[in-house]
């Protein structure tokens, strides 16, 4: 069975596949050219539905064999800020921000605040859609975001985020630890699970 990514960014991609690498994993924009789809749900597991069932929509027909589509939105919540930037965490700089540039905004957010260290979560929200339906799971890493980014590993807002029980942020730790911390990785955990079934 193929797993049809519905995305486009590349950490994500490298994760998944790396996660299942059992299947076949394509991002979407090997099959159909890249469309935008508008993420104008309330929640993490909304975008992630809309993500899977507009690729769903445009690759149905143009791929042979049996697939599934995949989808994740994930962000990373500061609850001392508000819950920010929860969804909008891919676009927290603005509409085409970099990892980067999402990163030291949340830097100069938590400085503006005084706040050198404080309690932060990612999400992710999964969607799996096939001919059968739609399915949806979550998985989360709890842990804090401090002022200042440290290591050049993961992405996003990884040289920020020390996870539970460590010292290091994920920019420092190795990606096997990642791996088997992460949100995405319980999430996956949980898709696959269902996928089996399929």
């Amino acid at each position: 069975m193929k797993i049809i990514l519905a995305s486009g960014n590349k950490g994500k991609i490298r994760e998944i596949a790396a996660y299942c690498d059992s299947h076949e994993v394509l991002p979407y924009t090997d099959i159909v050219d890249k469309f935008e789809i508008t993420e104008d749900g309330a929640t993490f597991q909304e975008n992630a539905l809309l993500k899977a069932r507009a690729v769903y929509e445009k690759i149905d027909g143009k791929i042979s064999g049996p697939f599934v589509v995949l989808s994740d939105d994930s962000g990373i919540t500061v609850p001392a800020l508000g819950d920010i930037p929860g969804i909008y965490s891919a676009r927290f700089a603005g509409e085409g921000a970099t990892d980067k540039e999402n990163l030291y905004k949340l830097i100069d957010t938590l400085k503006a605040h005084h706040l050198h260290k404080t309690p932060a979560y990612y999400t992710a929200a999964m969607a799996i859609v096939t001919p059968r339906g739609a399915f949806t799971m979550h998985g989360w890493m709890h842990g804090d975001v401090i002022d200042e980014a440290r290591g050049e590993k993961g992405f996003g807002y990884d040289p920020m985020f020390i996870p539970e029980g460590y010292d290091q942020t994920l920019g420092e730790l190795d990606h096997e630890v990642k791996a088997q911390l992460s949100h995405r990785s319980k999430a996956l955990a949980l898709a696959k699970t269902v996928m089996e079934t399929l």
